[in-house]
C-alpha cells in the first residue's frame, strides 16, 4: 500500500471573509448605519405608507434612524415626504406619527431625565 503525503491531507486555509452589512442613511440626520439598524418607511405602488420592520416590501423607501430628535424633524419637515417622492395626506401622516409616539418613547424618557436641574 503506497504511502500517502501528509500534505496532500491538509486543508489550506483560507482568509477569514468580512461580511457585507448593507448602509444605509437617515433622512433626518443623515447619519450611515447598518440597514438593520433603521427604520423603513414604504410609498408603495398603490400609494400607501407603510412602517417595514422586514426590509422587503415592494416600493419605494426611506430609513430613519433609531434617534428620538430625528423622528420629530421627518414628522415636522418634509424630508420623509420628499424622500418618498409624495405629497403628505393627514392618513399618511398619522401613520408615521403613531410609530414615532411608540418607538421614540424610550428616547422621551432618557430626554427627560436630561432635562431636569438639579436644585441650588
Amino acid at each position: 500500500m503506497p504511502l500517502q503525503d501528509n500534505k496532500s491531507q491538509r486543508k489550506k486555509s483560507k482568509p477569514l471573509r468580512i461580511k457585507h452589512v448593507p448602509v444605509r442613511t437617515c433622512v433626518s440626520c443623515r447619519e450611515s448605519g447598518s440597514k438593520r439598524g433603521l427604520t423603513r418607511i414604504v410609498r408603495t405602488p398603490e400609494g400607501d405608507v407603510r412602517i417595514d420592520p422586514t426590509g422587503k416590501l415592494n416600493g419605494r423607501g426611506a430609513y430613519v434612524c433609531e434617534k428620538a430628535g430625528c423622528w420629530d424633524r421627518v414628522i415636522a419637515t418634509p424630508l420623509l415626504w420628499r424622500a418618498l417622492k409624495m405629497q403628505m395626506t393627514p392618513e399618511t401622516l398619522e401613520i408615521v406619527k403613531e410609530h414615532a409616539a411608540s418607538h421614540s418613547s424610550i428616547g422621551e424618557a432618557r430626554d427627560d431625565a436630561a432635562d431636569v436641574k438639579e436644585p441650588g
